[in-house]
């Protein structure tokens, strides 16, 4: 897995996306964003978790 991203950059990415209105769904952010998806998943357990603690 290709993993460019750390997990702050995960969460920061995140936040800002959901700060500025875009759908968070996992579907759209795998195909808008695959590079935050890979870096999430690796980080945390499922793509939910990251978003809860992006925004928790």
């Amino acid at each position: 897995m290709d993993v460019t991203m750390s997990s702050s950059q995960v969460l920061s990415e995140i936040k800002m996306l959901k700060e500025s209105g875009e759908s968070l769904s996992k579907k759209r952010i795998k195909k808008k964003n695959p590079q935050l998806m890979r870096s999430a998943l690796h980080y945390f357990p499922d793509w939910d978790h990251a978003v809860e603690k992006s925004i928790g």
